[in-house]
């Protein structure tokens, strides 16, 4: 018996349409973010653009997968005659329309940060190479799941490495390594953030010696407990390493506030879905 495969195979064909025919203004479709469209134009690879899903009603092309893929194209092209490949369904309703858009990604599995970083090294990427490399010069190693000599956060390496630099990220890592000598839970993106905020604030304040002295005296276990009293996140890690830094000083003791002036600089407070090592 012969398998009709057509059952398998939407009935579309696939057309260059200049972006000036094509209408993204759906009322099911998100509000679109010209941060992200400009983002993705300064960094514009011809190998990274998808076909535009279009719906033709009435004669009339409707984007209903890749609005911003078409305001990317016409920013960087400079011109709404600009084509694009898009891949035509004839047969859709409205309603068929919003249905696909809403569940498009409900099934799909999205890249793990650590897949990505990995997959960045294979492609010969400077910076997730010299971030390796500087890992595994403490004699750690990036995985996707914790155990001991590993690191996991895989998002905070590189943020602090793009924001703060190479020289910045190398001394934070060699500072947790002396002052916890490896412990569980002392390469979370935690500490790691929270120390990249307490050295962005205090800068030439701090003294390495000082810092291993002062915060091997508590457990990274206590850190923790301690970082979750004061607040949330980093900033509570930052604030508790501030207070261990401060212990039993009667003078030069960093001031709290400094934390928050000098926030700028320092990697932003936000949660990540790596955490499996927090």
């Amino acid at each position: 018996m012969q398998t009709d495969f057509s059952a398998f195979v939407p009935n579309v064909h696939f057309e260059q349409i200049p972006i000036k025919n094509l209408v993204s203004n759906q009322e099911y479709q998100r509000n679109l973010s010209m941060k992200h469209v400009q983002k993705a134009a300064a960094h514009f690879n011809l190998y990274q653009i998808n076909p535009v899903k279009v719906s033709r009603r009435d004669g009339i092309n409707y984007v209903f997968n890749g609005q911003h893929t078409i305001e990317i194209v016409a920013l960087v092209s400079g011109s709404r005659e600009t084509p694009v490949w898009c891949m035509v369904y004839e047969d859709l309703k409205y309603e068929e329309e919003a249905d696909i858009f809403a569940n498009q990604l409900k099934y799909t599995k999205p890249l793990l940060p650590y897949e990505i970083f990995m997959a960045n090294i294979e492609a010969g990427s400077d910076e997730q190479i010299l971030i390796k490399d500087l890992v595994e010069s403490f004699d750690l190693e990036i995985t996707s799941n914790a155990h001991p000599g590993s690191i996991c956060a895989v998002s905070t390496l590189e943020e602090i490495f793009e924001k703060q630099g190479y020289e910045t990220l190398s001394r934070i890592l060699g500072l947790i390594i002396a002052t916890w000598e490896g412990a569980p839970m002392s390469l979370s993106a935690n500490v790691l953030k929270g120390l990249s905020r307490f050295l962005a604030a205090y800068g030439d304040e701090i003294r390495d010696e000082a810092f291993k002295e002062k915060l091997s005296q508590i457990s990274i276990k206590e850190l923790s407990r301690n970082a979750k009293d004061r607040r949330a996140g980093s900033l509570g890690y930052a604030e508790a390493m501030v207070i261990a830094y401060n212990s039993r000083k009667t003078y030069g003791m960093l001031k709290m506030e400094k934390l928050y002036t000098k926030k700028k600089k320092s990697t932003v407070d936000t949660d990540e879905k790596e955490e499996s090592a927090s």
